[in-house]
């Protein structure tokens, strides 16, 4: 697996679109914090014949190509411009598949995804190219929200808030290295957020007395020890820090409330946390951040494609291939 403490090859996929572009002011931050290198990739849809006994036209198919060259040419040419080291690649077929495949055989260490692109912005907080990308990637990636408006100067982005949800787990604390060296390249600053939950405890009738104290010294005790963790965590970081602990029932929307009232600019974290489990490519917190997340979202993934359990889907594919 990449090292995912550094960027050194970041996968910018592009559809032509002005929603895809809103990822270059991102990949151009990320790229001059890392000093990585970027690849655009553009795939094109596989030639078809549309009518039965029609055969494909060769000469349309080579218009679209040259489109697509001449579209990834302008692009490369203003990232240069802006000093920044560029590729750039055109494949032919299913974007998503050939997405995940180059970015497996080529070192690459970060996906960089808008959340729309051609098929324009929808109800869905992702597209479902995207979806199938991140689902399948099984390695870091970044969301953008298309919906948000970039800058127009390709380097005039500088992170100011960057967010790293933490729950005490070491698994959760592997974004920290790349949170911590991107807000320092940026001057930025990096908020550490913990969340203690109330223990829960059901019952059909009111809690009794001694059951509601025993309650309250739980939560005191995971409120005191959260309170350690994060300023031990403080000390050890070489970067401005700010911490942040939360108490509520529901740690997914105070951490939403925490990113409205900072105005973050980027949330980072860890694929997995304490209750990690690889029957899934992402816990729980990182799913309500995919689905409902506003801000640009960057995920590091602390476990490998062989760690990580076949789903159905994949186990029965790969059986009807074997026929």
């Amino acid at each position: 697996m990449n090292n995912v403490n550094v960027l050194n090859h970041i996968l910018v996929p592009l559809d032509g679109s002005r929603l895809a572009e809103g990822v270059l002011p991102h990949a151009a931050a990320l790229t001059r914090a890392f000093g990585a290198r970027i690849t655009l990739l553009r795939v094109v849809a596989r030639a078809h014949a549309t009518d039965r006994g029609q055969t494909v036209d060769p000469l349309r198919w080579h218009m679209h190509k040259t489109e697509a060259e001449s579209y990834l040419n302008s692009v490369a040419t203003r990232l240069r411009e802006a000093e920044l080291q560029v590729d750039k690649v055109i494949l032919e077929g299913e974007a998503a598949n050939n997405v995940i495949a180059f970015a497996h055989h080529h070192d690459v260490d970060l996906v960089l995804l808008s959340s729309h692109g051609q098929s324009g912005l929808s109800k869905w907080n992702i597209s479902s190219t995207v979806q199938k990308i991140i689902l399948r990637a099984y390695m870091p990636v970044m969301i953008v929200r298309a919906y948000r408006s970039p800058p127009d100067d390709l380097t005039g982005l500088h992170y100011k808030r960057v967010l790293a949800p933490l729950d005490g787990s070491q698994r959760a604390e592997c974004v920290l290295p790349l949170a911590c060296k991107l807000v320092s390249f940026h001057d930025a600053q990096l908020l550490l957020a913990h969340a203690v939950r109330q223990p829960e405890v059901p019952r059909h009738t009111p809690l009794t007395e001694e059951e509601t104290e025993l309650v309250d010294r739980i939560s005191e005790y995971n409120r005191l020890e959260a309170e350690k963790y994060l300023k031990g965590l403080k000390k050890r970081l070489e970067c401005d820090v700010e911490l942040h602990l939360l108490e509520s029932k529901d740690t997914a929307a105070a951490l939403h409330d925490l990113i409205q009232e900072k105005e973050v600019e980027l949330v980072a974290l860890s694929a997995h946390g304490y209750t990690s489990t690889p029957r899934w490519p992402y816990g729980s917190m990182v799913l309500n951040f995919i689905a409902y997340g506003t801000t640009p979202l960057l995920v590091m993934q602390d476990m490998s494609s062989e760690e990580l359990e076949q789903t159905q889907a994949e186990l029965a594919t790969k059986e009807t291939k074997g026929h």
